[in-house]
């Protein structure tokens, strides 16, 4: 009920849970702000047995594309996320309020066919609900009032802080809050490829959910290996820093499309499916052969995928071992992979909008200066943001450096959180 919700958020608990999800300076907005959506969720539902819902969006630290021909990424979630307030309401209906795109709906249970456009929130919601459905798992009605701070459109993966805070929800309400992190990826999979016609991997879902500093190998897609890394940034007195460089007016999707597609091409050479399944020393030893069979930019973008796979391994033994240094030489490396590489910098659509590749440019400049600091391009590519990985005591300067050249409000500092996709009540 609200009174003893409200309740909670007063509590020490309560205080100390926002500190460690949101950093000791946020705390008590966050309090606020989750006791506005409380009253707001009142206001639009009546005055139930309401829990408190969180999941955050991710950053992608090293493995650029690899997800999708199953390979190895590292990866976090970060401090920005989508908080929901919901409870069950004994109906058929999923009813819904997104305060964040002020959006209000309901999804009949009994009518989960996708639309004929395959796109927007509530063929989303439609899809996790037949997703829960077709891998055996419980679902019922509930309200939900949903707000969010994860940048939208900017590789901190918006859509998916969305799909797993609805699976938290269908999990606790109705399957006795016993599934894994990794069940919640696959059905958020599930929704992304059949409702939203989007080819997505398990990357984004897994980081979300699990939270934390991550590394994941998806060579048995099925059953992902994830390993939490324990690993405190703050220590290091390094900031992450997430910079919009603007959103692209060309139509990207072939471009998202070719790489997946071109590292595929080469693997059916030898037969096989993805890169995973092949050795990066058979396709040299093959090389001109290949070439002729796949194309040139196919066999660098998997000479990438090959090479990036062990510099997530690289980076893991860094940070398990404490050695910082080598860690930010191998984000450095990883980025240069991308862009010479894997060649996702820019769209050859429109080879005079730069945006991702001036930003890394003016970073890599502002580094130089330093002597300090990481920087890489993040996500899918070709438009959207960077990453830089700076000590604290830049980070004021490069903000102000780096806003001054893409305009204001472009710079976004995050830390990674311990936690992934919860239900706050019962983690207090």
């Amino acid at each position: 009920m609200k009174t003893d919700t409200l309740k909670k958020l007063d509590s020490a608990q309560a205080k100390d849970l926002m500190a460690v999800l949101y950093g000791e300076a946020q705390a008590e907005a966050n309090i606020v702000r989750y006791k506005a959506l409380v009253e707001k969720f009142t206001e639009e539902f009546g005055d139930k047995d309401m829990k408190m819902f969180s999941s955050p969006g991710r950053t992608e630290i090293s493995g650029n594309h690899t997800d999708h021909n199953h390979g190895k990424v590292l990866a976090g979630s970060i401090n920005l996320d989508c908080v929901g307030i919901a409870a069950k309401n004994g109906t058929g209906k999923i009813n819904i309020v997104s305060e964040t795109f002020n959006q209000k709906f309901s999804v009949d249970l009994e009518e989960l066919a996708p639309s004929a456009k395959m796109g927007g929130t509530v063929d989303l919601v439609k899809g996790l609900v037949k997703g829960f459905q077709e891998k055996g798992y419980k679902v019922g009605g509930f309200d939900a009032y949903i707000t969010s701070n994860v940048i939208s459109a900017a590789g901190v993966s918006s859509s998916a802080a969305f799909e797993m805070l609805l699976c938290s929800m269908l999990n606790v309400f109705f399957n006795d809050n016993k599934m894994d992190v990794v069940a919640y990826a696959h059905v958020g999979k599930y929704a992304e490829n059949h409702y939203w016609n989007k080819s997505s991997g398990l990357l984004d879902q897994m980081a979300c959910a699990m939270g934390g500093l991550i590394t994941i190998d998806f060579y048995d897609l099925q059953n992902p290996k994830v390993e939490q890394i324990p690993f405190d940034f703050g220590s290091q007195n390094h900031s992450l820093i997430i910079v919009n460089t603007g959103k692209g007016h060309a139509d990207l999707s072939a471009d998202y499309s070719s790489v997946p597609a071109e590292m595929k091409k080469v693997a059916e050479y030898f037969g096989k499916e993805v890169c995973a399944q092949v050795k990066e020393e058979e396709v040299i030893a093959c090389l001109a052969k290949v070439r002729e069979f796949a194309g040139d930019r196919s066999v660098m973008r998997a000479l990438h995928f090959f090479e990036e796979n062990r510099r997530v391994e690289a980076e893991v033994a860094a940070l398990r071992e404490n050695r910082f240094d080598d860690f930010l030489a191998g984000i450095t490396a990883s980025g240069n992979s991308s862009w010479k590489w894997l060649q996702n910098c820019y769209t050859t659509a429109d080879v005079q909008e730069q945006g991702i590749s001036v930003a890394l440019a003016l970073t890599e400049l502002f580094i130089q200066d330093k002597k300090r600091g990481a920087c890489r391009i993040h996500g899918g590519g070709f438009a959207g943001v960077i990453m830089a990985m700076l000590p604290n005591d830049l980070v004021d300067e490069y903000v102000e450096y780096i806003e001054k050249a893409l305009g204001e409000g472009s710079a976004y500092r995050m830390s990674i959180r311990p936690y992934g996709s919860i239900c706050v009540d019962l983690v207090m």
